[in-house]
């Protein structure tokens, strides 16, 4: 067989590179553990998400020897699965005394300790598993993505639907130009599942016997603790903790569309829909933002739209998707159900692309308001995930084949693509901060709004005293 890239493979692979696709993927060719030697990980954050997360990069033959939480509970229960492995309330204590013992190290905390622990670790030059949003904030991600670079360590966050390849035969299909030119992308979701929109309670609770309350706060400011408000769920609303809707869920549900048209680097933004923040602690419980792209790379100019809180698309997007789905928007418009749905619509020249849930895995093509096939399913561009099983457990097959060297494409959410992915969406942060109706323009080469230096200061902050990056 001829090992000669056809020029449609070396065009795919061509834009795949300038989207950031596979920045960074260059370590999969690098001196990494060979199949033949064990890797170990080290596992911050292990409850909820962390615990599946923890579980899954053990099934693909990673030994656990470090178990890091800040709730004794949480981490006594998962120790019980992972006997030998030490145990931790502190990640910077674990990384101190592990970092000569691990591989890997996996991010499954609070957005708001994402960027302390992996940048540790990557110090450390270790291979990092990270949450999304990939950081709390915008230059967090920026300095991720460009540590990752710098240390050439194998990096993935968890946007599990990259990894499946359903959604990159859509972003085939889509850059093979089946609708046209897209001109606009409408999302949603049915966040937030947590209370938002409210303001900080008064009063102070006991901090229980076995929760490390300094280590959970990390490099926020300290507050009372308040039983159920905060840990071990509710984080997400809180502007200290949490990227709010938005952060929770814009990885995922934009990621295929993003992904397929180049949607980098917004120049503008505007909260078109807000509720209002409540005394600076909560994210607004309904927004609709809507993010501006230029011209690129020979791409339309596009608005991207973002619904949350129960905001949907116009009637005009919405009559056009297939009648099943319609029909359970009617029903929780009717109050019929209290499931609010989730979804992505591009809309292009020559019809539409839809994707009825969070991970762009699953899509349909709509011309004349009917589902269709007839359409060419162009030749394969992107790299295909060869592991059967869930889409957890095809990203940590991904990452930790990747590190081996078995999988030679290497990550394809690595922390060049993620950081970026997320430097995008979290610009949305900064207009749901400003004034409702007013467009914020940005510079994303600088990491600035160019026209109110008023919402410069979320971009960033200062770290309390024994955090640092």
């Amino acid at each position: 067989m001829s090992n000669r890239k056809s020029r449609r493979e070396f065009m795919g692979q061509s834009a795949a590179l300038s989207a950031g696709v596979w920045l960074g993927t260059s370590v999969a060719g690098r001196t990494h553990a060979s199949p033949l030697q064990g890797l170990s990980a080290a596992c911050v954050g292990v409850g909820g998400k962390g615990s599946s997360d923890t579980s899954h990069i053990a099934e693909q033959g990673v030994n656990i020897v470090g178990l890091c939480d800040v709730d004794k509970g949480t981490l006594t229960k998962k120790g019980r699965e992972f006997e030998s492995a030490q145990q931790f309330q502190d990640f910077r204590e674990m990384l101190d005394k592990l970092g000569d013992k691990v591989d890997i190290v996996t991010v499954s905390t609070p957005d708001h300790t994402h960027a302390c622990a992996a940048m540790q670790a990557m110090k450390l030059k270790k291979h990092v598993y990270c949450q999304k949003p990939l950081t709390w904030s915008i230059a967090e991600a920026r300095l991720l993505s460009e540590t990752a670079k710098k240390m050439g360590v194998v990096t993935q966050m968890g946007n599990q639907g990259t990894s499946e390849n359903g959604l990159r035969e859509a972003v085939e299909v889509i850059r093979s130009g089946v609708i046209g030119d897209v001109k606009q992308v409408h999302v949603w979701t049915n966040r937030p599942i947590w209370p938002q929109g409210e303001g900080r309670p008064e009063g102070t609770d006991p901090v229980p016997e076995d929760l490390n309350w300094d280590a959970w706060i990390g490099p926020a400011p300290m507050r009372p603790f308040k039983e159920k408000i905060y840990h071990s769920f509710n984080w997400r609303g809180w502007l200290d903790f949490g990227t709010g809707a938005l952060g929770d869920m814009a990885c995922h549900t934009t990621n295929m569309p993003v992904m397929a048209t180049n949607l980098w680097d917004p120049i503008a933004v505007t909260a078109i829909k807000n509720s209002g923040i409540v005394d600076n602690e909560q994210y607004p419980s309904t927004s609709s933002l809507k993010f501006e792209f230029p011209e690129r790379d020979g791409l339309a100019a596009t608005d991207l739209y973002w619904y949350d809180g129960g905001n949907l698309p116009p009637d005009e997007i919405l009559e056009q998707l297939p009648a099943s789905f319609q029909q359970r928007v009617a029903d929780w418009r009717a109050g019929k159900t209290d499931r609010k749905t989730s979804g992505a619509v591009l809309v292009g020249t020559e019809g539409i692309i839809f994707s009825p849930d969070d991970y762009g895995a699953r899509y349909d093509v709509i011309r004349n308001g009917k589902v269709t096939k007839d359409y060419t399913i162009p030749e394969q561009s992107l790299p295909r995930v060869p592991f059967e099983g869930g889409t957890d457990e095809r990203q940590k097959w991904e990452f930790v084949k990747s590190i081996t060297g078995e999988h030679k494409a290497g990550t394809m959410s690595n922390f060049g693509y993620a950081g970026r992915l997320t430097e995008t969406m979290l610009v949305g942060i900064l207009a749901l901060r400003g004034e409702t109706g007013k467009r914020y323009e940005w510079d994303a080469k600088q990491l600035k709004c160019t026209n109110d230096d008023s919402v410069n200061q979320f971009v960033s902050r200062e770290y309390r005293e024994g955090w640092t990056l």
